[in-house]
């Protein structure tokens, strides 16, 4: 039976600029996408928050990015807590599938991992070879789509 479940992520970055919120978000989607087997056309919404220390880009951007442009998006700001972990970026993910939640992998990448150490059983990331295929994903949805470019 087909039922929407939650997806986690979240991701860090090492100062407010543009091209590491959307690499590290594209990173981030990418594991998502490639870990759970999950398809744009399954995806009923996303939402992102950000630290309150990032204000360079809308992390959403990286998912049009990847191709995913009639999937619902929404940036908003973290709850500022004290001593919370910096400079993060966080993903919530509702995707209709048939999978068990014990059965789904979120991701936590970079300093995010000390969020959810319990969840961060998953093999190391070769990010040399995710940037080849998030790369593709870009050229192909630059291919498809030249007037949202």
């Amino acid at each position: 039976m087909t039922v929407c479940r939650g997806v986690r992520g979240a991701t860090t970055v090492e100062s407010d600029d543009r091209d590491q919120i959307l690499r590290a978000t594209r990173q981030m989607l990418a594991l998502m996408i490639r870990r759970n087997e999950i398809e744009a056309t399954d995806v009923a919404s996303v939402m992102f928050t950000v630290t309150h220390d990032l204000t360079a880009e809308f992390p959403a951007l990286a998912a049009r990015q990847l191709g995913w442009l009639e999937v619902p998006l929404l940036c908003a700001y973290e709850l500022s807590v004290p001593d919370s972990l910096p400079f993060c970026i966080r993903m919530m993910l509702h995707w209709n599938t048939n999978k068990e939640q014990s059965e789904i992998q979120h991701i936590y990448l970079h300093e995010a991992k000390k969020l959810r150490p319990d969840l961060n059983v998953l093999p190391p990331v070769d990010f040399e070879e995710l940037e080849s295929w998030i790369n593709d994903h870009i050229s192909a949805t630059s291919d498809q789509n030249p007037d949202r470019s």
